[in-house]
């Protein structure tokens, strides 16, 4: 005979042998709940002041047997890994509530998490007698946001829906969502963001920013969260409730992956993944992501994956559950701590191969330019937060044609052109690598082959979308990670760039405040003053003290 789960402690024993006689009984797959089984529940959930619930599968036969207390119901673990986006879970629950009270916010997330077929709740009447039933289940994705439906009739003997056959309609839409969603080939996400500063509007600016990284790489956002926090939770980041929320979307919402704006410590990014059974990604994650599909040349290859690795190193954590979990120390290592460690040998050992790689690249590049500073040509590089437009006016001055897309990180490889001014000078123009917020560390020391480009430039053309709302905080951004890089000694010159989107007024007073040169590198517009703004910088007594340099 099966077992009883759950509070079964101080059952008398008719109590506990009339509950597992609950096994010999079946409903019909077309109905929620027999009239009959109802009553035994009822009954004893009234003699036993404790909720009584089961678990039915679609043949009407019943799987497990649960013993709650008089409020709530404990299910027994029947995988908490979801079915599928398709399939529903294949078991219904059906349960007492004493008070006859509808369907708790606990009744509803079991249904949504564990995928469940149905939830009904009958109420305990007089003399224990079977009273009103209240019953949810799933449905798809329809715009409203609503992730159930529930309904309520008056007992369990008036006509019941056909249980199987709206399952089974259920289903066929599910597929048919699931069908429309994977025309794309894209894999789907959901952003999160949480504020902790307190600086809501900041914390949306970085949101929208996270979007177009997602657009970037690749990814279709279905939807976005933003939770204002006083302090992050150290195991989810976001609170409890939010992370239940965030199932409950992604499941109607069939993502694939959730992709948050802070960078998530190992055992957060752990412990979210195992919460949500989805694939758990942070921004660091996420640019690094985009790194890799981009780097065209072998060195940004091997930048990408040295940053990729050591930001991979720490998360190598112990997964598969086949494997020992003694503890450490003499006599205590088990095979999994054992391949673990292969694993991050491993990785240690590729870590340590890539950097003399790129020190071999680093010194290669030295001689290049040793060679160009022979020939006495100063260096112009273009730098920016990413996507302000480098790429293009790298174009429009040299009449190149390097890819320039309005995406973020367009540019991974630098690319050096030659530039003749007006006055029959010529300089050598490097376009670089886009900078941005919260860039990750490792990223930044993987491309330092590529940034020492910077060291031996003559003058910085610092390029900013005027355009952008959040233009101030681009700047801070770039400076920031050029004072790290110890560049911002170097002549700066800022180039406004996409003045034809923003207003003459606010232009004006833009070069008032803060100088500089406004173009338009798309319309090849101020190029002309631009240029003769770098030659009076790069060739004229006094240039450093011109207007707009920093």
């Amino acid at each position: 005979m099966k077992e009883i789960f759950g509070n079964t402690l101080g059952l008398k024993a008719n109590e506990q042998h009339r509950l597992r006689n609950t096994y010999r009984r079946r409903v019909s797959p077309h109905e929620i709940v027999s009239p009959e089984l109802a009553r035994h529940l009822t009954e004893l959930s009234r003699e036993t002041n404790r909720q009584i619930g089961v678990l039915i599968n679609r043949k009407g036969d019943i799987e497990d047997v649960v013993v709650g207390n008089a409020h709530k119901l404990e299910l027994p673990d029947i995988g908490r890994a979801r079915a599928g986006q398709v399939r529903l879970r294949g078991l219904r629950l059906v349960h007492t509530h004493l008070k006859s009270e509808p369907l708790t916010k606990d009744d509803l997330t079991d249904l949504a998490l564990l995928r469940l077929d149905c939830v009904a709740a009958i109420g305990v009447g007089d003399e224990g007698l079977p009273g009103v039933l209240h019953y949810a289940h799933l449905v798809p994705e329809n715009g409203t946001g609503e992730f159930w439906q529930v309904t309520t009739l008056p007992s369990v003997h008036v006509e019941q829906p056909d249980l199987a056959a709206t399952l089974n309609a259920l289903e066929d839409e599910f597929s048919r969502k699931a069908a429309a969603r994977a025309v794309s080939g894209r894999e789907k996400a959901i952003l999160v963001a949480v504020c902790l500063d307190g600086n809501r509007a900041r914390a949306e600016a970085s949101l929208a920013e996270l979007k177009e990284l997602a657009r970037t790489a690749g990814v279709e956002v279905i939807d976005s969260m933003l939770q204002v926090r006083r302090e992050a939770d150290p195991r989810y980041l976001i609170g409890r409730g939010k992370l239940e929320d965030l199932n409950l979307r992604s499941m109607q919402s069939m993502v694939d992956l959730l992709i948050f704006d802070k960078d998530l410590t190992p055992s957060q990014g752990r412990h979210i993944g195992e919460a949500t059974s989805l694939k758990v990604l942070d921004r660091s994650q996420l640019i690094l992501d985009i790194f890799a599909q981009r780097a065209q040349s072998a060195e940004g290859k091997l930048q990408v994956e040295l940053a990729q690795l050591k930001y991979r190193l720490p998360r190598l954590v112990q997964s598969d559950d086949s494997l020992s979990r003694l503890a450490g120390g003499i006599g205590g290592r088990g095979p999994g701590e054992t391949k673990l460690e292969i694993d991050r040998r491993r990785v240690r050992d590729r870590i340590t191969h890539l950097e003399k790689r790129i020190d071999q690249v680093s010194r290669e590049r030295s001689v290049r330019r040793a060679q160009r500073n022979r020939r006495e040509l100063p260096v112009i590089s273009i730098v920016g937060y990413t996507n302000a437009g480098k790429s293009t006016l790298l174009n429009a001055i040299t009449q190149s044609e390097v890819l320039a897309e309005n995406k973020l990180f367009a540019t991974l490889d630098p690319t050096s052109r030659r530039l003749r001014f007006p006055t029959e000078r010529e300089v050598i123009i490097t376009d670089t690598v886009g900078f941005i917020r919260d860039l990750p560390k490792d990223l930044v020391a993987a491309f330092r082959a590529t940034l020492e480009e910077l060291y031996d430039a003559s003058l910085l053309l610092h390029v900013v979308d005027a355009g952008d709302p959040a233009r101030d905080e681009q700047v801070e951004a770039v400076e920031a990670i050029l004072e790290s890089l110890g560049l911002m000694d170097k002549p700066r010159l800022m180039v406004w760039n996409k003045a034809d989107l923003v207003g003459a007024e606010d232009l004006e007073a833009l070069l008032r405040s803060r100088g500089g040169v406004a173009i338009s590198a798309a319309r090849r517009e101020g190029l002309e003053s631009l240029l003769a703004k770098a030659d009076t910088t790069l060739f004229a007594e006094g240039a450093s003290e011109a207007i707009g340099v920093v």
